[in-house]
C-alpha cells in the first residue's frame, strides 16, 4: 500500500452534506489537493471515471450491520478500491458495534471526532503497515487486536482441521469455559448450527447470521454466528463471531425481556415466573426475593429463592448485611467485586458471588415492602444493560407484593373470592363500572370475556368438591396467565369468570387473546391423587362501546355469546352479534360501499402532530385515515381496516393516503419553510407487496418530497416469517432514504427479532403502556426501561396516548425523545391542522419582532 500523499486521490463519501463538508475541510487544510466528495457510491463511480487511482476512502455507515456491509461491499466494487484503506465514519444513527466489521473497514471513529482525529487515525494505520486485501490480510496480532475492541465474541478456526485455534477473552468470559479449554475443540462442538453443516460455513463463510448454540460451563447459549474469512501469516483461518440472545450481554435481548417479564403471570404464582425468567435470561446464579413485615417490628419473610448450587445452610436475616441495608431504603450493586462485602455478610463469601445487587422493592407510597437480591459468579455484564433490567424486575415483584397484600385486605372486607383470590362478583361490577366512566372520558375501548368451565359439574360430582376447588385454583393461574396486568379478572360465580381487556386499539388483540385462553385451558390438568382432567371453556366477547355503553348490558351480551359458544360444540369463543343474518349483511354492505370510499371522496387523511419532548414545538405527524359513510357517519378504522385488508383493497387505499399525505407534507415544507418528518402506516397486505418500492418510489418522485421526512410505521404484531418480502421491502425503503419505526412496541411477540433483523430508526411506545403511567407501576417500568434501552441502541423513542400533565412528566424525565396524544392536539382535518402552523408561525413572526 503506497503512503498517502498531498497529491494521492481521496474519497469522501456521505450522505450528509454538512458531514461531507467537515471530512472536506480537514482534508483541504491538511494540503490534500485531489478530494472527491460524493453522496453515494453511485456517485462515487461516476466522480472517479478516468481519476488517479485512491489512496484512502473515508466514508459514512450508518443503519445496521447489514447496511454497513452492504454500503463497504459497494466501495470496494469502485474501480482500483478493493486494496484502499477505509475509515469509516459513524454517525447517530449507527447501530452496530464497529468491531463487526473488522474485516470490512482499516479504521473507524465518530462524527464528532473528525477534527481532532482523521488524519492522526491515518499516520496510525501507516505505521502498523497494512497489508492489500482479497481477502484482507492480517497477522496474529491484527485480528487480536480487532476482536478485543469492545467485547465481540470471535472464534479463529482452523478451516483444514474445523477445529478452533483461538477464541476472544469475551468468548471464556461469557462461556465461564478457560480459553484453553476451547484449543482443539471441533467447531462442531463449540457451535451447534440450525439447519446447516459446519462444513458449508466454514466453505461459504459469507458474513450471513446463522441461528445456533454456543458452549458454555451451564450448558449452552442461544445466539447467532457470522463466519469469514482471514489470512495471516502461516495461511488461511475462519473467524466466527457469536452474539448471544442472553439478555446480560446484548441491549436487544434485554429489551424483548421486559415485556416477557411484565405479561408473565398475574396470578397466583406471578412472582415465581417472573423470578424463574430473570434468573434463566440474566444466567444468574442467585435469586432472592422478601417481603418486609408491615410493622417493621418482626423478621423480614423470604417469599422466594433461586440457587444454582447445592444444599447449603443459609445465614439468618439478621445475620445478611445487605438485606438489612436495603430493607432500609438504600441500593447495593457490584459488578464483579461484591466479594468486598464477605467480611460483613456471609451469604457473599458462602456463594462465592462476584456480582450482586440488592435492591428495595416500594409500594405507590414509596414505602420499602421488601428486597431483591440477585448474584452471579462471574460477575455481571455490561451495567448499563444489567441495572435496567433488574430495577424492572425489582418494580415487578414490588407490584406482586402490593397485589397480594390488597387480596388479603379485600379477603377480610368480603371483595375478593377467598379459593382463588381473585375479585369477586361484587367487586368485578365495581371495577367495570369504573373502567366505564375512564374508557368514556378518554375515549377508550374495551372488551368483556365471559368464561364458563365445560362440564365442572360432572367434576365435582365424580372426583368431590375437594378436586373440584383445585381445578378453579389451577383455572386462575391459566386465566391470569394469559393477560396484563393492567387487565382484569374475577371468579363471577361457581364455575363463571370475568375478564375486562383494557386499552384496545383493533379487535385481533382480543381475539388472539380469546384464542390463547382456549389453548392454555386445553392442557392437561392433573389432580394431587395424579388422576388427569381435561378441562376446557366456553368464552363470550362483547365490546365497549360497540356492543353496549353499560355494563349490565356488556356482561348480558357476553352472556349470549358465551352460550352461543356452548351451542357450537363449547372448547371455543364466540363474539357477540345482533344476528348473524344482520351481521353478514352489515358487511356485504360495508365491503361494498368501501370499494367506491376513495372514488366518492368518502375518504380522508387527518394529521396528528408529534412534539419534541424538550420544547414542545412540533416535530413531525401522523397521517390517519377516517371513513366519512354518508349514512353511518364516521366509521372506526378498527372496523374498516381489517374489510380493507380482507379484500386487497388496502394496497389502493394505502397508496392513495401515502400520495395525497406526502402531497400535503411538501405544500407545508414549501408554505412554512418546516421540514415535518410524516408518518404513514403500513398494513401487513401492503408490506407483502414486491411493488411496494416501486409505489413508494413514485409517490415521493410525484409529490417532490424529501425520502429523509417519509416515515413508514409497522406494528411489532407483523410476523417476519409469515409476510414474504417484508424484511427486503423495509431494507429497500431504508436504502431509499426513508425511516422506518415500528409501531405499538411491546405488545407484539417479536420485540428481539424486530430490532435484530429490521431497519428501525424509531421505537412508538404502545399507548397502553402510556396511558397507564400513574395507575400502573408494571406499565411505568416497561416505559422506562423502553426507553433506556432504546437510547442504547441508537433508536429515537416516541409515546404514543400522552393525555396528562403526569404522563408528560414522566417521559420528560425518562428522556423520552418525542410526544404524542391528545394532551398536545387531537388528528387535526387538513385545514385545522394547516391553522395549527401558521398559528405557530404568527408567534415566531411575533417573538422575533419582540426580540430585534
Amino acid at each position: 500500500m503506497k503512503p498517502l500523499s498531498p497529491n494521492s486521490g481521496i474519497l469522501v463519501v456521505a450522505a450528509q452534506r454538512e458531514l461531507r463538508r467537515s471530512l472536506f475541510d480537514v482534508l483541504d487544510q491538511a494540503g490534500y489537493a485531489h478530494i472527491h466528495s460524493a453522496r453515494d457510491a453511485t456517485h462515487a463511480a461516476i466522480l472517479l471515471e478516468g481519476r488517479e487511482p485512491l489512496s484512502l476512502m473515508v466514508a459514512e455507515l450508518d443503519g445496521d450491520l447489514r447496511q454497513a456491509q452492504q454500503s463497504c461491499e459497494k466501495l470496494r466494487c469502485l474501480p482500483g478500491a478493493a486494496d484502499v484503506p477505509l475509515i469509516a465514519i459513524l454517525t447517530a444513527q449507527a447501530s452496530f458495534n464497529p468491531a463487526e466489521l473488522a474485516t470490512d473497514i482499516d479504521a473507524w471513529m465518530y462524527a464528532s471526532q473528525i477534527q481532532a482525529e482523521l488524519l492522526a487515525r491515518w499516520t496510525c494505520l501507516q505505521s502498523r503497515g497494512l497489508r492489500p486485501r482479497q481477502p484482507r490480510s492480517v497477522d496474529p496480532e491484527d485480528y487480536r487486536y480487532l476482536y478485543e475492541e469492545g467485547d465481540a465474541e470471535w472464534l479463529i478456526v482452523d478451516p483444514a482441521t474445523a477445529c478452533v485455534v483461538e477464541v476472544s477473552p469475551a468468548v471464556a468470559r461469557h462461556s465461564r469455559t478457560p480459553a484453553s479449554q476451547w484449543f482443539n475443540l471441533p467447531l462442531a462442538e463449540a457451535l451447534k448450527f440450525e439447519g446447516i453443516t459446519v462444513d458449508k460455513i466454514l466453505l461459504e463463510a459469507d458474513r450471513r447470521w446463522h441461528p445456533c448454540q454456543r458452549k458454555s460451563s451451564q450448558g449452552v447459549d442461544i445466539g447467532q454466528a457470522s463466519a469469514r474469512r482471514l489470512r495471516h501469516d502461516n495461511g488461511e483461518v475462519v473467524a466466527l463471531m457469536f452474539r448471544s440472545d442472553r439478555a446480560d450481554l446484548r441491549a436487544e435481548a434485554a429489551l424483548s425481556l421486559l415485556p416477557r417479564l411484565f405479561a408473565s403471570s398475574s396470578g397466583v404464582d406471578a412472582k415465581g415466573v417472573a423470578a424463574q425468567l430473570l434468573f434463566d435470561e440474566l444466567s444468574l446464579d442467585y435469586l432472592a426475593v422478601w417481603s418486609a413485615r408491615r410493622d417493621g417490628a418482626d423478621a423480614p419473610s423470604r417469599l422466594l429463592q433461586l440457587w444454582n448450587g447445592g444444599d447449603r445452610a443459609w445465614p439468618p436475616a439478621s445475620a445478611q448485611a445487605s438485606l438489612q441495608l436495603v430493607l432500609a431504603g438504600k441500593s447495593v450493586m457490584y459488578r464483579v467485586d461484591a466479594q468486598r462485602l464477605a467480611p460483613m455478610d456471609p451469604l457473599l463469601g458462602q456463594l462465592e458471588l462476584a456480582g450482586f445487587a440488592a435492591l428495595p422493592l416500594f409500594d405507590e407510597r414509596h414505602t420499602v415492602i421488601g428486597a431483591m437480591l440477585a448474584g452471579c459468579r462471574r460477575g455481571f455484564g455490561e451495567m448499563s444493560i444489567i441495572e435496567p433490567v433488574l430495577r424492572c424486575a425489582a418494580a415487578r415483584f414490588a407490584q406482586v407484593i402490593e397485589l397480594s397484600r390488597t387480596r388479603e385486605q379485600g379477603r377480610a372486607e368480603g371483595l375478593v373470592d377467598g379459593l382463588t383470590g381473585l375479585p369477586n362478583r361484587l367487586l368485578f361490577n365495581d371495577r367495570l363500572d369504573t373502567i366505564i366512566r375512564e374508557a368514556t372520558r378518554n375515549g377508550e375501548c374495551f372488551a368483556v370475556l365471559f368464561v364458563d368451565l365445560d362440564r365442572f359439574k360432572a367434576i365435582n360430582d365424580t372426583h368431590g368438591h375437594a378436586a373440584g376447588d383445585q381445578v378453579l385454583r389451577v383455572v386462575t393461574q391459566r386465566l391470569c396467565s394469559s393477560i396484563r396486568a393492567s387487565d382484569t379478572v374475577a371468579r363471577y360465580a361457581g364455575d363463571e369468570f370475568t375478564v375486562v381487556l383494557r386499552h384496545i386499539v383493533k379487535n385481533d388483540d382480543v381475539t388472539r387473546v380469546a384464542e390463547k385462553i382456549v389453548q392454555v385451558m386445553e392442557s392437561p390438568l392433573h389432580l394431587d391423587d395424579g388422576t388427569e382432567l381435561q378441562v376446557t371453556a366456553s368464552m363470550g366477547l362483547s365490546f365497549f362501546p360497540d356492543d353496549a355503553g353499560d355494563a349490565e348490558t356488556l356482561l348480558k351480551h357476553a352472556d349470549e355469546a358465551m352460550y352461543s359458544a356452548k351451542h357450537k360444540g363449547r372448547n371455543n369463543f364466540q363474539i357477540y352479534e345482533v344476528s348473524p343474518e344482520y351481521a353478514k349483511q352489515h358487511g356485504t354492505v360495508l365491503r361494498s360501499r368501501l370499494r367506491h370510499a376513495e372514488g366518492n371522496a368518502e375518504l380522508r387523511v387527518v394529521y396528528q402532530p408529534q412534539v419534541n419532548t424538550a420544547s414542545e414545538d412540533i416535530v413531525g405527524m401522523e397521517a390517519l385515515v377516517r371513513w366519512d359513510h354518508p349514512e353511518l357517519g364516521l366509521i372506526s378504522p378498527a372496523v374498516f381496516i381489517p374489510l380493507a385488508e380482507e379484500t386487497g383493497l388496502i394496497v389502493s387505499i394505502g397508496e392513495w393516503v401515502m400520495r395525497t399525505a406526502c402531497h400535503q407534507a411538501r405544500e407545508w415544507e414549501q408554505r412554512y419553510g418546516l421540514r415535518l418528518r410524516l408518518g404513514v402506516n403500513l398494513s401487513a397486505v401492503q408490506l407483502m407487496e414486491p411493488t411496494l418500492l416501486d409505489m413508494v418510489t413514485r409517490v415521493l418522485q410525484e409529490t417532490g418530497l424529501d425520502p429523509g421526512l417519509l416515515e413508514l410505521e409497522i406494528t411489532e404484531s407483523v410476523s417476519i416469517k409469515e409476510a414474504p418480502n417484508l424484511v427486503e421491502n423495509l431494507q429497500a425503503l431504508h436504502h431509499l432514504g426513508c425511516h422506518i419505526a415500528i409501531d405499538d412496541f411491546g405488545t407484539g411477540a417479536a420485540s428481539l427479532d424486530y430490532l435484530r433483523r429490521l431497519p428501525a430508526d424509531r421505537i412508538k411506545i404502545d399507548q397502553s403502556f402510556v396511558r397507564n403511567i400513574g395507575v400502573d407501576p408494571d406499565d411505568e417500568a416497561i416505559v422506562r426501561a423502553t426507553i433506556d434501552m432504546a437510547h442504547r441502541l441508537k433508536r429515537a423513542v416516541v409515546a404514543e396516548g400522552v393525555e396528562t400533565e403526569q404522563h408528560l412528566e414522566f417521559l420528560r424525565d425518562h428522556q423520552c425523545d418525542e410526544l404524542q396524544g391528545y394532551l398536545f392536539c387531537r388528528p387535526l382535518q387538513t385545514v385545522s391542522f394547516d391553522k395549527l402552523l401558521a398559528e405557530r408561525q404568527r408567534l415566531l413572526d411575533v417573538r422575533a419582532t419582540a426580540t430585534a
